[in-house]
């Protein structure tokens, strides 16, 4: 089951300044660094502990590994040798491809790369066997502590490892990743522009190749001239075509990093060229300006120094753009801003960020196919208000991401195939209802329903109010999500309740709830028989049956366990938001004509 979101009002984008601890002592990384210093014993993290179950979750390691720190594997380990570069990134015996290939465009940004990766870190005389990385999850920045013990077989580093045989800041920030993630093995298979997001909190939009705009070159050399991270993939038809090479020497299902474009003059010509690299730091593409290719023997010596060109089997190549768009099918760019790849002015994004939650039998409606539910779903009010400067229209990015499902691989639990539609509000009040979305299209929505965290686009709306319906593609699929809204100009955002859409009740409403609330008063006094102002929770049962609610027990322990105190009281104030969760719930029950009312499980965490 989710956790049930308690604020659901919209909120400003995070800052990295202000990362918050994770580890479950309560103490920062200098606080436990600073302890291990005083004691003289190297730090062991208890959070992920060096044994199988870091490792995997659904089956046992095939080999011996035993768990080493640094310095037990070479004799002068250094966190960063020559600066934190792409060859610095090779793989190992994990198929997270996709988290590889973020950390090498990552260290294209040396600003982006010190927000992650710490670099007043080292093996010198303050080390303590501890080091922290950052991470940016659902709007919330987070300093992830790790010891650096790191898995072995016959002396060397299984997994991630640096081209330098002691340098060892890779394998520290993958195993960090793994720690945020739940174990290595929750790191298998993934989508390039999710590591991206988590490593700066940036938007990110795909390109399928193919159907790529005409200017696809010069979006590609903005967005990597203005930071923004990019990775590239080949898809594949079948499961059995995953890590198939082509005759070419590029590998199907597999990420690769964007690290470079450039026009290089080639026989009195322009050749656009673009530079890829693969994390497994060798296998490369063989055809033309490969590393040994022709072509580059007509390119000056300047131009090729320029160019970064050498012939190394390193998993890095130049190739043909022209190439590049046959051979490759899907881009993923991650924006710092959402404006990385608009026209050099820059632009100042309004960002709004909601939480909330599918629930099971309340707003778990799934996709428009299932009209009887999907009415249920939340529904978040945009209100454009300022047209683009110089247009008729608004422009803003819905960006809609799953929580936490990564970290939940080892419950079974797996993505979720998630989208969202745009509707022209009709500016009536509430929650809309089902007849509503039988009679009227959507004015836009998520390209496709898919099983990734995070579904983006870019629209353009005439100005005017829309609601905005999140979904699983499935009904009764239970996650925790956040929605992100980039716009130009302001938009407001805000949750459509069941009053009238502004959070504010109408007097004809509020007359209906004072007289419920009269009666709520009475049957608290009536179960409050000490008269101290708090009811015991073992009178609930009784107050909730007087107020027309019967609950199973289940629902009761819940409830329990959300208003009583530790002495086991309720007072009034909690009483009542009790019943007034209750109630709006009932409202959903009711319209969905649902009988069996204690086997669904109640959504009392938001209105």
């Amino acid at each position: 089951m989710p956790y049930l979101q308690q604020d659901p009002k919209p909120r400003p984008a995070a800052h990295p300044g202000g990362a918050r601890g994770t580890h479950s002592s309560g103490k920062g990384y200098e606080q436990l660094k600073q302890e291990c210093l005083r004691t003289g014993i190297l730090f062991e993290d208890p959070d992920f502990p060096a044994c199988n179950s870091s490792l995997f979750f659904s089956e046992n390691p095939a080999i011996p590994f035993v768990w080493k720190r640094p310095g037990d594997i070479v004799k002068d380990p250094k966190f960063i040798v020559g600066g934190a570069t792409r060859t610095d990134i090779c793989q190992g015996d994990l198929g997270d491809c996709w988290l590889l290939a973020a950390i090498a465009s990552l260290t294209l940004n040396e600003k982006t790369l010190a927000r992650v990766v710490p670099l007043d870190q080292n093996f010198g005389p303050d080390y303590a066997g501890i080091f922290h990385f950052q991470f940016w999850q659902h709007n919330e920045w987070l300093d992830v502590v790790i010891d650096d013990r790191l898995p072995t077989f016959k002396g060397r580093l299984v997994f991630l490892h640096s081209a330098e045989l002691n340098e060892f800041w890779s394998a520290l920030l993958e195993k960090a990743y793994a720690k945020l993630n739940g174990s290595y093995e929750s790191l298998k298979g993934g989508s390039t522009i999710e590591a991206m997001e988590d490593f700066t909190g940036g938007i990110g939009e795909t390109y399928d190749v193919k159907e790529a705009p005409d200017n696809f070159y010069e979006i590609l050399g903005k967005a990597l001239k203005k930071c923004s991270m990019v990775g590239c993939s080949i898809d594949t038809s079948s499961a059995a075509e995953s890590e198939a090479r082509t005759p070419f020497g590029l590998v199907k299902g597999h990420a690769y990093s964007v690290t470079g474009i450039e026009e290089v003059s080639y026989r009195g010509q322009q050749v656009q060229l673009i530079r890829i690299r693969n994390p497994w730091g060798q296998v490369e593409w063989n055809g033309p300006w490969s590393d040994n290719s022709a072509e580059w023997r007509s390119v000056s010596p300047s131009e090729q120094r320029r160019l970064s060109q050498a012939a190394r089997d390193d998993g890095e190549f130049w190739m043909k753009f022209e190439d590049f768009k046959v051979h490759f099918d899907k881009v993923e760019i991650c924006n710092l801003t959402p404006d990385a790849l608009e026209d050099s002015t820059a632009h100042k994004w309004e960002v709004a960020i909601h939480q909330g939650s599918w629930v099971r039998g309340a707003t778990a409606g799934g996709c428009r196919n299932f009209l009887e539910t999907f009415w249920t779903n939340p529904q978040i009010k945009l209100h454009l208000t300022e047209k683009d400067d110089g247009q008729e229209d608004c422009t803003f990015i819905a960006a809609l991401m799953q929580k936490g499902r990564r970290k939940l691989k080892k419950l079974g639990a797996e993505m979720l195939t998630i989208g969202y539609s745009i509707y022209e509000s009709p500016g009536t009040d509430g929650h809309l209802g089902k007849d509503f979305f039988r009679y009227h299209a959507s004015k836009a929505r998520s390209k496709t329903y898919i099983n990734l965290r995070e579904v983006s686009h870019r629209f353009k709306l005439p100005p005017g109010d829309y609601i905005l319906i999140p979904s699983t593609f499935e009904p009764h699929q239970e996650a925790d999500f956040c929605l992100r809204i980039f716009s130009e100009k302001k938009a407001i955002t805000d949750w459509y309740y069941q009053t009238n859409g502004y959070g504010k009740l109408e007097f004809s409403e509020f007359k209906v709830f004072w007289e419920k609330l009269k009666k709520w008063i009475s049957i608290f006094l009536q179960f409050d028989f000490d008269k101290s102002g708090s009811m015991s929770s073992y009178e609930l049962r009784g107050a909730l049956k007087a107020a027309g609610y019967q609950l199973n027990n289940y629902l009761l322990q819940l409830i329990v366990l959300r208003y009583s105190d530790e002495q086991f009281q309720i007072d009034f104030d909690d009483f009542l938001n009790c019943l007034i969760r209750l109630e709006n719930a009932s409202r959903v029950f009711q319209a969905l004509s649902v009988k069996n009312k204690e086997f669904i499980n109640l959504n009392i965490g938001e209105v």
